[in-house]
């Protein structure tokens, strides 16, 4: 069965998820829908496809059963809702929202009209963290007990000048945490399990012309028992890594560097260097480590590390349409990591932890303490 997409929004990430769309037979790439005629033409001229300025009426005419959400962060909730509403499957952009309110009404809308959702997460499908979380579901450290991310990173003021929505909360919904920190706080709860408790703050050490924040820090309590530390941050000339490391209560660790080097940015810069396992200490399996980083570098080597792990994530929404079943990375799955950078403003704003889970805050106005400090 073939199924048709659309791609909702023709940001520089649309043209990665266009790349990886035509790799996949099942899925027939018909149409976009863009706030601006110009980046929708460049579609139109480069893939063929057919350009829309209503959703409904795309979603209809070209039957659509998929949609790629790659609008703003801030912008992801309506253009998802309408494609539900009106018959389609919709995969959203990292992160899901950028407030609770619109993921509780992104929820709400595939529930009502029985249409699935997911959320990319191309970075669970990165071979070494495949490798830590079946090491970890098969107990091989125990418990989870402490787990650790670092994103060491930069932008500089030609990345926001280069989109006129970055560095604003209203039009970017936040920094590092919003927009370059989401996946490592996916993999984080993914691996460690479900939050209890939040104690973090924020703050912009270098980028004086942003609003949002280029940093944060925070400490967790897992349902679990086990503690967790946060270190993002855009403010690390020219980048350095993103880590992710999940010591066990049987005293071994699985750890893997998804990122090296200065970081990727969609449209400006390639992934240069090959995720790999960076700690490895779970008994007997000490000294494999080198022969699967080999085997991991072989492969991504042996692909277009660029498309591949959204083929990846493609070819899982589309199986759980094909067979009615749900996507590796859900909506709600989605919903932790939001409520997760929710819980690091709203604890700055509070002057303590905050407990979960948390609801959208229909009281207020600040968006979650983002407009108040």
């Amino acid at each position: 069965m073939t199924i048709n997409v659309a791609i909702i929004g023709c940001a520089k990430i649309a043209h990665l998820h266009a790349k990886a769309i035509l790799q996949i037979p099942e899925l027939n790439f018909k149409a976009v829908w863009s706030r601006t005629p110009e980046s929708a033409q460049k579609f139109v001229d480069e893939y063929g496809v057919t350009a829309y300025s209503s959703i409904p009426e795309m979603i209809k005419a070209e039957n659509i059963q998929m949609a790629v959400i790659c609008t703003a962060h801030p912008y992801h909730a309506d253009p998802a809702i309408q494609a539900m509403v009106a018959g389609a499957h919709a995969l959203i952009e990292k992160p899901l929202a950028s407030t609770l309110q619109d993921c509780d009404l992104i929820i709400e809308a595939a529930r009502r009209t029985g249409r699935k959702t997911g959320v990319i997460s191309q970075r669970r499908w990165y071979q070494p963290i495949l490798r830590m979380k079946k090491a970890i579901d098969e107990g091989k450290i125990g418990t989870p007990a402490l787990g650790t991310i670092q994103m060491l990173g930069w932008r500089d003021r030609s990345y926001f000048e280069g989109d006129a929505w970055r560095g604003s909360w209203k039009q970017e919904g936040g920094g590092v945490l919003v927009n370059q920190s989401p996946h490592q706080l996916d993999l984080l709860q993914w691996l460690m399990g479900d939050i209890d408790e939040v104690f973090g703050y924020w703050s912009n050490i270098n980028h004086p012309y942003i609003e949002v924040e280029d940093t944060a820090v925070a400490i967790i309590r897992f349902k679990n028992g086990g503690l967790g530390n946060i270190l993002v941050s855009n403010s690390q000339k020219p980048g350095i890594y993103g880590k992710v490391h999940i010591h066990g209560s049987n005293g071994a660790t699985v750890g893997a560097q998804p990122e090296g080097g200065a970081m990727f940015i969609a449209g400006k810069t390639t992934i240069s260097e090959a995720p790999k396992l960076d700690l490895w200490t779970v008994p007997g399996e000490e000294n494999q480590l080198e022969e699967w980083n080999k085997a991991d570098s072989d492969e991504f080597h042996s692909v277009d590390a660029m498309t591949w792990y959204f083929k990846k994530q493609l070819e899982d929404f589309k199986d759980a349409i094909l067979n009615d079943r749900p996507p590796m990375v859900t909506a709600e799955e989605g919903r932790k990591t939001v409520e997760l950078f929710t819980a690091i403003y709203r604890s700055q704003r509070d002057g303590k932890p905050v407990k979960f889970p948390l609801k959208p805050e229909y009281d207020r106005d600040d968006m979650d303490g983002r407009l108040v400090n």
